[in-house]
Parts: structure tokens; sequence; C-alpha cells
């Protein structure tokens, strides 16, 4: 074969095994073989298809030839062990542990997930085979695995639980290691749980104390988790309780005791069947014999025998694995028969027949006269359901032993089982049964199978019980006994007897015991109506079971009857977690989350039930009822369209349900109550889809329109009234009439149809109240029909309204109702004395509010608008929200009563604005067509600057006035309308409305002179506002068209006539306007004397709180164009004082003091947190203005995690992501971390950012409409703010490419010409060489041509200190100082001194002899502390008398003032603590030195420490 021919034999292999043709693939691979004996492929091939045809010897050689071949290749090692998974040979375990551990090693440097896989499966090999060491090591190696990917914490700590699990049996043989392997998991466990404390946390710190206390040698560990359990968990008594126990075991001593004395007590406990307390006695007999004496040796076997025998009686493995140690253990033992007899029960009653049957052969051989032989060979056929042949054993043996009760006892039982004759044959069973219960009264089981027989046999209840409760009086733990006992006694009607019964039982039970006996009694409780009781059994009941589904659901049940909804609600979702088959629990829980109002949880669990039963009725009731609550809850709050939602949702479910149970009338109620639900909603929005069953069509779905809806609502009730006639449906179908006229009503349907059914509603209702006149809601609504306008019938509505409230006292919609039928007929103290009645009842009713609001207005009360508010504040209703909008509107437009105390408090105060248009908005959502609504909305929306939504509602009014015949009220809508759109900057449409309308008026006139002027037509506005001023009428609306004038004349680069205009207005009755725009205009064209003389006008003529920020924002600008900069911070703080809960003066302040008042930024700051703090509103602006501040403050990251300039600007931005210049100050906030965290020699996080900065500030520029200036200026800032951040990071390259760029763009930049030497310098000096004079010189006229520029004196002075050109650099630092101080700079100011005094103190440090420089050190440092209390002034004069006077006292009290002062920061403190110890090792101070090393340990100054160090060992 050829190669081809060898891969297509192959291909044809793979393919036979992908078609399950392994016969036909083995002969592919054994024709590949002769050929290429040595065929990887083919080997893995025929290992797979021999493991398949079941060849596992054939496979296994396969698969090792193809490891042979090539053992780093995973096929053969995956088919090896998929075959050694697939066998039953418990050989192959071992085996298939190497194939494991080979995967792991070829999966751990490529696929993990499979290594992961693999690894379990070895720890669950080694668990099966309780190698519990490996099983610990392999589950460390995973752990590890998952620690190096990073699992999470949640993760790590399932797999340390998950080996503790795995390990847990393990501490009964176990070595050392495993154990504290076992331990290590348990701490880990302990340490990765959250929450701390927690349950979780708390179970396993028990866990973890438990196994502790299984290893002796760890005492210490033991009391140490004890305490530390306490420590978390104050109020646990188990880390006491073990505690105890360990001191108490460790306490105790041996004491002598009588041997005699325990045998007895032991064969007096196994004669009353106390079988373990005699096993106990027994050990205590045997360990008071201690050694064998010989005078000991028969009390030794007489133990031993006993014990044996009563462990035997135990009737379990572990107990007979006892017995045989025990009788092994007899002296001579082999000989006696009945020593052997009771070993062939152990084995018996060990499962090991062949034993058992052996030692019964040779009995009955050698000892044929034995009745123990015998017996032995009846327990044999009885185990083996040989009844026949056991039979006659215990005949025999009765024979020989008739005295035995266990013989006889068994006797019947073989009766019992071996058939249905001889069970019901008196002289078998019976008989039997009753000798074995007169041989021994103390067994339990004779008694109850006598109870069995009278029960099942004899029909005697009365005797069964008897038996019954003999049985279980002489055995408590027979749950059988007692169970049938305390049933029989219920069906006799013996309550008390049973209830003695469960009484006696729980009474001593421990918790967790018992579980029958308080499952029975709760129950019983549950049935006779007492849940409190059922409850707190139940729960006891559960202690014995936890995991008893069933007893989870009655506890539910109980809980439920008790009105413990929660509670149930949690023991039905555990009944179904438990048994996810038990529907009703699910079921249930659904039901009680629709009780709790959690409808959208509750439909969830509906949904769960009907995945598995689809046709389950009573969930999609559920189902229904929950999303018509659901709609309810959305009409309550106006949220018509998802309330249209779920009402289709609900008929949905519905209309299931009544397909699978058309004869359950509920179902057809509650479709009818969905359908007419839909009454309150707009006609326009009412398109439901309902399911073509329910119209009796083919068709799957139909969509209904609200009248149809109503109809189809009233049909339902129809139905439910044909399969009962109740009068709660009578009077829900008269409701529904009710409903369909008003909607009929409201469209304009013909009155005929509305007069029918009104009277079908009529004749509904009262045929409900016939049917149950106690009712009061049937006469309630019926008084209601009888009171619309097309019935009339105002006496019976009236008759009906008393007769309510008589049939329910505390009828607060009956005496409302009434209050409306007087108001109506006109009788308004009746209304008014009704509606109090109303108020008194219920004072949160909000219709009587309604009720008594209306009177007030009737009669013009003070009160009318305190009263519709008060409605609104109780609820929403269209009445109340239509009332309050009115009032609000009506004293908006009042502009004479801003400052009446009426106006202060009902509109300020109260939030009266908002308030109204919130409730407003809900009722033009319900109501679309009411026009004086959209107005009173549009109106209310302007006010508070939301433009859109004052647009979209007066263009909503006006097109529902627009064919209406009162063109008045429609031209003033569009007058509305387009001053809307001219706000949001739509003058085109604007335009177009006003010009679509005659004006006469002046406010249209004006309105359209403004869209002219904002649409940049403006002698078009001119034309307007001429127009307007001639049909004003008074002076002052005429001064504000001359001011508007004026600012045309500006933007038409008239000044002078602007200015005229603006003097002509001042002239007669100035207006604050035309004052404010004359000082404005000083302001734009920098003429102080004009911008001073407007403002004087103006500040006598506008005091008070009235236009207080424009008035202190102008007064602010003029300050700082005369140069007053301190007077600019001062005008705001004097306006702050006098209205401090303004928070436009705050956030003004937090504006101008880094411009102004820089030193005080830290007050900008706090400034600009006030005006956070008293609108949030204003955040995008405050939140930059405190990021400014705190940056020009120097705060940072380190100081405050929180609170710093990064932290806010970055809300700034979030907050309002298009501003550019809060971008540019991220940039400024970035740098200035970066430059922090270099000065603490750590890495900066914040790199490469410069270029994504830059881009982002020009795109948002670019999308703005801000000043040209402003945006050159704030661009070529970033620019230059990126250059110096690439400089500084030492991108040289790439900062010098961005200057020129800069400079290509814009050659006569100074700043850019500036950053470009001091880079191309910066190359220069990292090369260590001198610079020429030539270069020295073009950096001079470099800085000369940024001469203003304080930064760039400073940069040259550092220049020429590095070239040693001290007294150059003194004049350039002087110079910079000179510049700070012009142009008012506090922060340039300090630094330039600071600069100078360093370069002093650096020549004097070099000792050179020139008095110049110590007073230059002198002199600047303390200029500086005048100008601020700053740290590092100090230091410099502690180190410059250091120099003069290293030992000298002043000396350490210079540096010992700079390192104590707490607020000093460390990087200056660690300087002046360096200085102070040389001083004091000087001085040999040995007390003065331990304090300052204390003082450095505390603080971390390792620099100092090791100086110690030093010093100490040099001297």
């Amino acid at each position: 074969m050829s190669n081809k021919e060898v891969k297509a034999a192959l291909k044809n292999a793979r393919d036979a095994i992908r078609n399950k043709q392994y016969k036909e693939a083995l002969k592919h691979c054994k024709a590949v073989l002769k050929q290429e004996k040595n065929n990887y492929n083919a080997w893995v091939f025929i290992g797979l298809a021999a493991a398949e045809l079941e060849q596992p010897d054939q496979a296994k050689g396969a698969y090792k030839k193809a490891i042979e071949l090539d053992p780093n290749q995973l096929l053969a090692w995956q088919g090896l062990a998929n075959l050694y998974e697939k066998s039953n040979q418990t050989d192959v375990k071992g085996d298939l542990a190497d194939v494991y551990q080979k995967l792991l090693e070829l999966y751990e440097s490529g696929d993990k997930q499979k290594w992961c896989d693999v690894c379990n499966k070895l720890v669950e090999l080694y668990h099966q085979e309780k190698k519990y060491l490996e099983v610990a090591e392999t589950w460390q190696k995973l752990i590890r695995m998952k620690q190096e990917e990073g699992a999470e914490k949640a993760e790590l700590h399932h797999l340390w639980k998950k080996m503790i699990q795995l390990l847990k049996d393990s501490t009964k043989n176990q070595d050392n290691k495993t154990g504290q392997l076992l331990l290590t998991a348990f701490e880990h466990a302990l340490h990765s749980a959250d929450p701390v404390p927690g349950e979780d946390h708390q179970n396993l710190y028990k866990d973890f104390i438990q196994c502790l206390s299984k290893f002796p040698h760890e005492v210490a560990r033991l009391e140490k988790a004890c305490h530390d359990m306490m420590a978390l968990y104050p109020t646990m008594s188990y880390p006491l309780e073990v505690l105890c126990l360990h001191f108490v075991q460790s306490g105790l001593q041996k004491t002598n005791q009588c041997p005699a004395a325990w045998w007895y007590l032991a064969e007096a406990q196994m004669k009353i069947h106390e079988y373990r307390n005699a096993v106990l006695s027994c050990n205590q007999a045997l360990e008071a014999l201690g050694t064998p004496e010989s005078p000991n040796l028969p009390w030794k076997n007489l133990a031993l025998q006993l014990k044996a025998e009563t462990l035997i009686k135990i009737a379990d493995a572990d107990a007979a694995e006892e017995a045989i140690k025990a009788l092994e253990q007899i002296t001579d033992g082999s000989s006696d028969p009945v020593i052997s007899a009771l070993r062939g029960q152990a084995y018996l009653n060990k499962g090991l027949m062949n034993q058992a049957s052996k030692i019964s052969q040779e009995l009955l051989l050698s000892h044929p006269d034995v009745a123990e032989a015998h017996a032995l060979e009846g327990f044999i056929h009885y185990s083996q359901k040989n009844y026949e042949q056991a039979e006659k054993s215990f005949l025999n043996a009765i024979e020989r032993k008739a005295g035995t009760a266990e013989y006889h006892q068994y006797l019947g039982l073989t009766y019992w089982f071996m058939s249905d004759d001889t069970k019901k044959d008196k002289g078998k069973a019976l008989t039997q049964f009753l000798k074995a219960a007169k041989l021994d009264s103390y067994l339990g089981s004779a008694f109850y199978y006598l109870g069995n027989y009278y029960r099942d046999i004899a029909g005697d209840k009365s005797r069964a019980r008897g038996c019954y409760k003999k049985a279980f009086e002489l055995d408590e733990t027979d749950e059988e006994s007692g169970t049938a006992a305390v049933s029989l006694s219920v069906e006799l009607g013996d309550m008390d007897t049973a209830l003695s019964i469960l009484n006696e039982v729980t009474e001593k039970a421990r918790p967790g015991t018992a579980k029958w006996a308080w499952l029975h009694r709760g129950l019983y409780y549950l049935r006779t109506g007492r849940p409190s009781q059922a409850v707190s059994d139940l729960q006891a009941a559960l202690r014995a079971d936890p995991k008893d589904s069933n007893c989870w659901e009655s506890l539910g049940e109980a809980y439920f009857n008790r009105g413990s909804y929660s509670t149930a609600l949690k023991s039905f979702r555990k009944a179904s977690e438990l048994n996810p088959g038990l529907t009703y629990s699910i079921y249930r829980a659904a039901a009680l989350e629709q009780i709790l109002g959690k409808y959208k949880n509750a439909i969830a669990t509906y949904q769960q039930i009907l995945k598995k039963t689809e046709d389950y009725v009573p969930a999609l009731k559920g189902l229904g009822e929950c999303y018509l609550m659901l709609a309810r809850s959305a009409l309550d709050n106006y949220l018509d369209r998802k309330a249209v939602d779920y009402i289709e949702q609900a008929l949905a479910y519905f209309t299931r349900a009544v397909e699978h149970r058309p004869d359950v009338s509920c179902l057809w109620k509650l479709l009818g109550d969905t359908c007419t639900s839909v009454h309150v909603i707009s006609p326009t929005k009412v398109n439901v889809q309902v399911p073509g069953s329910l119209l009796s069509k083919n068709a799957t779905k139909q969509v209904l329109k609200k009248n149809e809806l109503l109809i189809l609502g009233g049909r339902c009730y129809g139905r439910a009234l044909k399969l009962i006639s109740l009068p709660s449906i009578w009077c829900d179908l008269g409701i529904n009439y009710y409903r369909q006229a008003e909607h009929f009503t409201a469209v304009g349907t013909d009155t005929t149809e509305i007069s029918e059914l009104l009277e079908k509603s009529l004749q509904c209702l009262k045929k409900a109240v016939r049917l149950d006149s106690k009712n009061h809601l049937y006469w309630n609504a019926l008084g209601v029909v009888a009171s619309c306008s097309a019935i009339g019938n105002y006496a019976l509505a009236q008759h009906s309204f008393i007769k309510s409230v008589q049939a329910e006292q505390i009828n607060v919609v009956a005496w409302t109702n009434l209050g409306v039928l007087y108001l109506a007929t006109g009788n308004i103290e009746q209304a008014h004395e009704a509606f109090k009645v109303a108020q008194s009842l219920e004072p949160s009713y909000v219709l009587c509010w309604i009720g008594q609001a209306l009177i007030a207005e009737t009669v013009g009360s003070y009160d009318t608008m305190d009263l519709f508010r008060h409605t609104t504040e109780l609820s929403m209703h269209a009445e109340g929200a239509k009332g309050y909008a009115h009032w609000v509107c009506s004293t908006l437009q009042d502009k004479d009563n801003r400052n009446t105390v009426l106006y202060l408090y009902n509109i300020v105060q109260l939030n009266a604005v908002p308030a109204a248009q919130v409730v407003l908005s809900k009722y033009t959502e319900r109501n679309p067509d009411d026009a004086s609504a959209f107005t009173m909305f549009g109106f209310l929306n302007e006010y508070l600057h939301l433009k859109q939504q004052a647009a979209y509602a007066y263009e909503r009014a006006a097109s529902l006035l627009k064919n209406s015949e009162d063109t008045e009220k429609y031209n003033t809508a569009m007058q509305n309308y387009g001053r809307s759109l001219c706000t949001l900057g739509r003058c085109d449409e604007a335009i177009e409305v006003y010009t679509s309308i005659p004006l006469t008026e002046f406010d249209g006139i004006v309105g359209l002179a403004l869209a002219y002027f904002k649409k940049g037509l403006l002698e078009e506005s001119i034309k307007a506002y001429e127009k307007a001023l001639s049909v004003a009428e008074s002076e002052e609306d005429k001064a504000h068209v001359l001011t508007a004038l004026a600012m045309i004349e500006y933007k038409l680069n008239k000044v002078d006539a602007a200015k005229t205009l603006l003097f002509k207005c001042s002239l007669k009755e100035p207006s604050t306007e035309s004052l404010k725009a004359l000082c404005t205009l000083g302001l734009v064209k920098q003429d102080a004397t004009l911008a001073t003389a407007a403002l004087k006008e103006l500040l006598k003529h506008e005091k008070g709180n009235d236009g207080i920020y424009e008035r202190c924002l102008i007064a602010s600008a003029v300050y700082a164009l005369q140069g007053r900069n301190v007077a600019v911070q001062r005008e705001v703080s004097k306006a702050i004082h006098s209205y401090p809960d303004n928070s436009a003066l705050w956030s003004l302040l937090s504006r101008v003091v880094p411009l102004y008042a820089s030193k005080k930024s830290k007050g900008g700051a706090l400034a600009g947190s006030v005006a956070h703090t008293l609108d949030v509103n204003c955040r995008k602006e405050v939140l930059l203005n405190i990021a400014v501040n705190q940056l020009v403050a120097g705060c940072h990251m380190l100081e405050d995690k929180k609170n710093n300039p990064l932290k806010n600007i970055q809300k700034a931005i979030h907050v309002c992501p298009d501003n550019p210049a809060a971008w540019a100050v991220l940039m400024a906030a970035c740098h200035a971390e970066n430059t922090v965290v270099c000065l603490n020699n750590t890495e900066p996080k914040r790199t490469g950012l410069e270029m994504t900065l830059v881009s982002t500030v020009s795109a948002k520029t670019g999308e703005s409409n801000l000043p040209h200036n402003y945006v050159r200026t704030l661009e070529d800032w970033c620019l230059c703010q990126a250059i110096t951040s690439l400089e500084e990071t030492g991108k040289l390259s790439e900062a010098e490419a961005l200057c020129n760029k800069g400079l290509k763009n814009c050659p006569e930049h100074p700043a850019l010409f500036l950053l470009l030497r001091q880079i191309q310098c910066k190359q220069l000096l990292q090369s260590h060489k001198e610079l020429p004079d030539n270069i020295l010189e073009e950096l001079r006229k470099t800085v000369m041509s940024s001469s203003s520029s304080a930064a760039a004196w400073q940069w040259l002075a550092k220049i020429y200190q590095s070239q040693r050109m001290m007294t150059g650099a003194e004049m350039c630092y002087r110079k910079s100082l000179q510049l700070a101080s012009q142009q008012g700079s506090w922060n340039g100011k300090l630094s330039s001194l600071l600069r100078l005094a360093m370069l002093a103190l650096e020549i004097c440090m070099a000792n050179v002899p020139n008095e110049h420089w110590p007073s230059l050190v002198q002199e600047a440092t303390t200029e500086a502390l005048k100008l601020s209390p700053c740290p590092l002034a100090a230091l410099l004069q502690a180190l410059l008398q250091y120099n003069r006077k290293m030992g000298a006292r002043e000396t350490r009290r210079m540096l010992e003032r700079v390192v104590y002062q707490p607020a000093n920061p460390e990087t200056i403190v660690s300087v002046a603590r360096w200085y102070l110890l040389q001083h004091l090792y000087a001085k040999d101070d040995c007390e003065l030195i331990d304090v300052l090393i204390e003082n450095a340990k505390a603080n971390g100054d390792v620099r100092a420490l090791e100086l110690n160090e030093k010093l100490s060992a040099s001297a």
C-alpha cells in the first residue's frame, strides 16, 4: 500500500467508526497494519472499535501498543481511560489512576478545562478506594491551578469545601499528613467564606471544631478555634459545649467498681429490653474486672456472653460485629452450644448467611436437643423467607424450651407472612403472639402485631388501639405503633387519647426526634383551626427530618392559616425544592406571592407550573389574576399603555382556563372584570388582541376596540350568571352596562342606545339589591347609576346612598357620592356636611376632599388651592389634577402677587409648579382631547424650562382648537406654540406659526420679532419691534422694546446707535434689563467708565433677591475689568452672606476663587460643594469648579481617595460629556496625579492619555457653539499641557513632534516656541555637557519673547543653575518674582521665593565664603512665610542655621519645629529628621535620639532609621 492508500484506509476506518460499523473499521485498520505495523492511528482505531464490540482485552492491547509507539500522544491515553471507565472490574482501578495521572501531565500545558475534568475524575477514583492522602494531594493541585488562573474567591471557597467533604470520612483511620491537609482545607474555607459572620461560615466553624475534637494531639488548635468562634458568634453555645467536654474528659480519673453489680444491672436491662444501656453496663463490668485473674474468669465469660446476647438483640451489622468479637474472647466458648448459637445469630445479623448456616448444621448434628440450635435454624429460614421450614424449626425449639417468648414471637411472624390463611387462623399467628406477649410482657413487637391482627383481620379497632398503645408504651421509639395508636384513636373519635399519646411523646422527645408525633399533632392542630400550635409542632417535626417535603408543605399551610404569608411562602418554596414534583406547593407559593403583591414573581412561578402541566387551571387563573392586578396598578399610576398590555395577557390566560373549565363561574366573572377595566382608558389607546375562542370565532386572535371589549365583558358576566346567579355578578353586569353608556356618551353615540344601556344597568343593580339588600356596595352602585344626568332619578339616588350608609356605617364612598349628589343639585350646605362625614370616616379618601375643594371654589374661598393641592398629595384623580393645575397657573399669571405670603407658601414653599406639572402630565395622558389642560400643561412646562414638552403641549392644544368656533383661543394657542418653537431654536417654524394668524396684540408681535432676531433676519426683526413699540401701552414695555432694538443695532456693529437707544431707555423710566445691557456693553468694549456708571445706576434700581445672581455677576465682572481682584471675591461673598440659600451664588464663588483669589482655593471647593448640596441640578458646572479649586489647592488622590480633583472631574464628565473644558481639566488632573506619584517614587498610572484628551477637546469644541477666542485659548492650553506631560514622562521626541506640528499651524505662538526650546535644551542637558554661550543666548531670547511668563524665567534660572551660573539664576528668579507680583499671582510669588532660597542655600551648603547668599536665604524665606505658613520655608531656614552652627541649640529648636509640627508633609519632615538626627548624635543626646527614632518608626521613615544604624555603629 502506498502512503495515499494508507491515508485512505484510515479515513475509511474513521468513517466506519462514525457510522458505528466497527467490524468494518477493524478490517481497514488491519489492512493498514499489514503495511505499517507501527501506525499509531490504526492501533487507536482498533482499540476504539474493539471496545465498542465488547472486546476489552483486545482494546487494551491496542491502546497500549499505540502508547508504546508515541507515549506523548493524547488519543490512546484518552481511549484507554474510556475503556477502564466502562469496565466493571475492580482490578483496573489502579491502572485507571495511572492513566489519569498521564493525562494530567499531557493536559497541563494545554487544555486547562480538560485538565480539571480529569483531575475531578482522579479524585473521585481515589475517594472510592478510600485513598484519602492521594485525594487531598490531587485536590490541592486542582486548587493551585485555579488560583493561578485567577479564580474568584467564591469559587475557591467552594473548592475548599469540596475538599472537606471528600476527606470528612477519613478522620477514623487516617495518617497525620491527611489530617493536617483536612485541617488546612478547613482553615482556607473559613478565610474565604463570605459573608462573615454568616450562617454558612458558622456551620463551617462547627464542622471544623468537631473535626479537631477527633485529633487528640490538636488540643491547642481546638481551644483556639473554640475561642475564635466564640468571639465571632458570642451567642453560640456549641464551642462552649465542646470546650467543656474536652476539659471534663481530660480531667476524668478511673475508679474501681464492682463487676457483679454491673453484670446484674445489665441482665435486668436486658430483660426490660434496654439493650444499649445493657451493653454499656457490660462494658463497665468488663472494665472493672481489668486484667483477668483466675477467680474473675467466670465473671468475665458471663459479662461477655451477656454483652453478645444484648448486641444481637440490637440487630444491626455493627452490633453483630462487636458481638462476634465479644464471643471470641470467651474462654472455652467454642464447646458451648449456646455460645455457638449466639455466634450463628451474630453472623446472620451481619449478613454472613453461609457461616450462620454452617454453625446451625454443626449444632443440629452435635446437640440436637438444644433449643438454641433449632431456633438458629428457624432464624435462618425466616430470613430467607422459607416459612414452612422456619415453622418446623421454631416448633422444635419451643418443644425443647417452651418458655422463650422470642421463639413464639418468631413463629407468629412466620405464620403472619406465610400466607393469608395462616395470618387469619386464630390458632396460628394470633395464638403465638399472645403466648409471646404473655411470656414477655416487655416484648413490644408482639403487641404491635396483635394490634395489626385486631385491626386488619378481626376488625376490632378498639382492641387494636389498646395493643398499639401497649406496644408504644413499651418502646417509645416504635413510630409505627405510635402512629397506628394515634390514627385509630382519631378514627374512634377519642381525641383525648390521641393527644395524650402525642403529648407524652413530644414532652419526652429530645430536639430532632419523634418526628411522627410532632407531625401528627401538628396536622391535628391544623385541622382543628389552631395554626400557631400547628406551626410549632411542624417545626419540631422538621428538626427531626429537614428533608421531608410533605412536612414543609404542611408547615406552609399552617403559616398561611396563621396569616404569616412571607414565612408560608418560604416553606412552600422549600417543599418544592426538596420535591420538584409537588405541584401543589409550587402553586401555593405562587398564590402567596400574588397575595403579597409580588405579581411578577408569582407570574414566573405560575409559568413554572405550566411548563410541566399546560392545562393546570388554578395556575392559569392565578396568572390571569396577576396580570389583572398589574393592569389595575398601572391604571392607578396612569400607565395606560402598560395596563392595556397586561389586560391582553390576562384575557389570554383566563381564556385558556375557561377552555378547560367552562363550567366555573368565577373564571367568566374574572373575564368580565378584565374587559370592564378598560373603561378609564382613552379609546385611542385600546386595541386589545383577544383569543378567537372567546369570541366564538375560528380566528386565533382578533383586535377589539374599547366599546367591543366592554360589550364582551357584559357577555362574560352573562355567561357567569347562567352558571350561578349571584348578586355580586348582577352588580358587576350593571356597572358594565353603565361603563358602556359612559363610553358611548363620550364618543357621541345615539342617545337611544345610551338610554337602553342605562335602563339595563338600573335593572341589573335592582336585581342585585333584591337578592341581597344588606350589601352596601350594591346600593351605592344603584345610586351612582340613578344620579347620572341621562336618568336623573335623584330621589332614587338619594334613597340608595342612604340605604348604603345604613347597611354599612363606615361607608366613605356612599357619603361622598351623597355629597356629590347634593352639590350637583345645588344643596351646598348639605353637600359640605356629607363630605365632612366622609372625611371623618377616612381622611385619606381623595374624592371627599375634591368635593370640598369644589365647594370652596364655588363659594370663592381662599382655601380652594390648598384643598386641590391636598387632593394631589393623597392620590391622582382627574378632577383634583386639573383643578390644582388651574389654580397654580392662575396664581403664576398674576405677577403682582410675587412677594405675598400666599404666593410664597402655595407656589414656592410647596413646590407647586413641579407638582402640578406631574399630575397634569398624567391627566393629559388619559384625557388627550382636553385643549385647556394641554394649554396649562404647556405653560407649566415652559415655567420649568422643559422646552420640548411645552412645545408638544401647545401644539396639541392648537390642533384641538383648530376647528373650533372660538378663534381667539386658537390664536392664543398658536402664539403659545410659536413662542415655544422660538425657545427651542426652531425659528423657521415659529415664524411660520406666527404669520399664519393675525397679529394685533403686543405679545404676538414681540414673539414674531424675537423669532426674526434669532433667525438672523435683523431688518425684519427691527420692523416687527417698531410695530410692537407703536402698540405698546406701558412705559416698561416700550423700554424692553428699545433694549431689544439696541441689541440688534449692536449686532449690526452700530455701537453708538445701541448706546443711544439704551441711554434713551434710562432717561425716562429705566428698566433693569436696559441697565444690564448698558453695563454689559461697557464690559464687552472694555469701557470701565461706562460699565461702572451703568452698574451704579443698576444697583440703585434693583435690590433684594430678584436678579441677585445677574447683578452679582455683572458687579464682579466690572471689578475684574478695574483690576480689583480682591473685590471680585468679596462682592460674591457679600451676596452669599445676604442670601446663603442661593445655590447660583455659591457656584459663582467657586468659579471666581481660582481666578481672582487662588490662595483661598480650598474655600472655593467648599463653596462648590455647598452649591451642589443646595441644588443638585447645577452639578455639571459645580463639579468642574470643585475640581479646578482642588487642583489649585494642590489636592490629590493620595490625600483623599474619594474627594479629589480626578474623581470630581470624572463625575463632571459623566454628567456632561460634551463640555470641552471638563476634558481639559481632566488632562490637568491626570498630570497632577502623575506628578504626585513620581514624587512618591512610584510609577504613574495614567500615561499615554495626552493625545487622546487633546483630540477629545478638539472634537468637543467643534461640536459646541462656544466663542471662537475661548475655543482657541482652550485648545492652545491643552496642546501645551500635552507637550509638558510628554516631556516630563521622557517622551521627548513625541513632545518635539507635537510642538513642531503646533508651530506649523501657528508659527507666532510664543508659548509653543518656548516649549520647543525647553525640550531641545533638555535633550542637550541629558548629555551632561556644558551649553555653549550662543545656545544660552538663544534660550534667553526665547524667554524674553515670553517675558510675561514667570514660569519661563524660572525655567531659565534652572538652566543657569545647571551651568553653575548662580548670579544669572538669581536674576532670573528675581524677574519671575517681579512678574508674579505684578500679576497678583500668589502661587507665582511663593514659588519664586522658595526657588530663590533653595538656590542660595545650595551655595551656602557648598561652603562658599560669601555673606550675600545666607542673607538671600533669610530674606526669601522670611518673605515666603509672610505669604503663607510654608513648611518648606521653615525647613530652609533650619538648614541654613544647621550649615552655620550645626551644634547650636537654635539649630535643634528650628529642626524640631519642622519635625514635630503635625500638619507638615512627610517629605519635608523626613529631610529635617535626617539633619536633626546628625545634630543629636553630635551632641550625644541619647534621650532625644530615642524620641526621634520612635517618631521615624511611627512615620515609616526608612532613610532616618538607616542613618541611625550607621551613626550608632560608628559611635
